[in-house]
């Protein structure tokens, strides 16, 4: 981890310094836990993912990027506040436009610690050369990302972020502007309008011969998971702020994925045998890891995870990932995956889906979705300032 900084920040009675020590990254990691206390919405992430997250050894973002963590403490030296200044080697590579980020942002409820926090990643990211900073992203955009504008009374969805209502208003505040507005689109098996998709995907079936859709197959998972990649970063490439990702963050990815993701809501469209279109929905856990308030799976945590999710069930998922090679786009070939998600998903117990985020820019995805019956559930924003 990056530990080249200048000298702490201090504002009024807070004092930021750079994380350097095993017991700082604990701390850091502690503070949510504590500021989300009895919030019913909050979700906890699991304490050892997000340790893994930030350690250089264990996450392979750290090949091309660096990152230094702040903590905020008050004059009795409490933790009440944290950052991470954030460069993005691969974000650089592709962009060349100078921006840097920040993310794992925390804070009380005192603008005064957010703007001290504000500060001391800005100086940090100057001193790596960049002139912009963008956020948050933790630490990119495929990993948790973005701030929650609206849908502060409902429960995130797996790998959805959720804050504090102040927090946008303590970026604004500071300078920030929003660079971009993500939506979150919910739909219910009941509302679903199931015929219009089905004359749709008649149609794209009508107008591309040789299309099938079939599921993954779990005993070559890590050469189907090759295939998903390919057409991921083909898909997503002229998507704004998309940074391709790099072999070895997809085989943390899909490492992590194996265990959560349900076969039968991977779909993958060939057409001819050859793989073109896609799309993966998870089990939205989020319902059971509300469970684990203190974000560990042991001794006690699991038990009450697997109780759970037995008394309760999960009912719905989340759709993160779609879509379709570049040569086939405007096929309207994302029908036939999302068609086969909402069709089968009642039978395996997945009676709602939400598919997030979606980019405020991404008109055809948003009529698609808004045809079918899909509200709005939630807004997301990234937000960025100069340096």
């Amino acid at each position: 981890m990056e530990t080249s900084v200048s000298t702490p920040v201090s504002q009024t009675d807070i004092t930021i310094r750079p994380v350097r020590t095993r017991r700082d990254r604990k701390r850091f990691i502690d503070l949510s836990y504590r500021l989300y206390k009895g919030n019913p919405f909050w979700v906890p992430p699991l304490r050892l993912d997000l340790s893994h997250t930030l350690n250089p050894k264990k996450n392979p973002f750290f090949e091309h990027g660096k990152m230094q963590l702040f903590l905020a403490e008050d004059a009795s030296g409490n933790v009440v506040g944290r950052i991470a200044g954030i460069v993005n080697g691969m974000h650089l590579k592709k962009y060349e436009d100078g921006n840097g980020f920040f993310g794992f942002f925390e804070c009380e409820e005192r603008y005064e610690t957010a703007a001290a926090l504000f500060d001391a990643a800005a100086a940090w990211l100057r001193e790596q050369g960049m002139t912009g900073m963008r956020g948050p992203t933790s630490p990119t955009l495929n990993d948790i990302a973005g701030v929650l504008i609206d849908g502060f009374d409902r429960t995130p969805a797996i790998m959805m972020p959720y804050n504090h209502p102040y927090v946008a208003d303590f970026l604004t505040r500071y300078g920030f502007e929003r660079a971009m507005t993500m939506w979150a689109y919910y739909v219910h098996n009941k509302y679903v309008k199931k015929d219009r998709l089905r004359r749709g995907a008649a149609i794209v079936h009508r107008r591309n011969p040789g299309l099938t859709v079939r599921n993954i197959d779990m005993s070559r998972f890590d050469e189907e998971a090759r295939i998903v990649l390919d057409i991921l970063n083909d898909a997503w490439s002229d998507n704004w702020g998309f940074v391709p990702i790099t072999d070895a963050e997809f085989a943390r990815l899909a490492k992590d994925l194996k265990q959560l993701v349900d076969p039968r809501m991977v779909f993958i469209v060939e057409k001819d045998g050859e793989p073109v279109a896609f799309s993966l929905s998870l089990p939205n856990i989020n319902f059971s890891l509300k469970y684990l308030p203190n974000g560990r799976l042991l001794p006690f945590g699991l038990p009450k995870l697997l109780l759970s999710t037995r008394l309760g069930g999960i009912h719905d998922c989340r759709m993160p990932l779609m879509g379709a090679r570049k040569a086939y786009q405007g096929r309207a070939f994302d029908v036939l995956p999302v068609l086969e998600t909402i069709e089968k998903g009642p039978s395996y117990g997945y009676y709602a889906c939400e598919t997030s985020w979606v980019l405020d820019t991404n008109n055809v995805l948003i009529n698609l979705l808004e045809s079918i019956g899909c509200v709005v559930d939630k807004e997301y924003a990234l937000f960025e300032k100069s340096l």
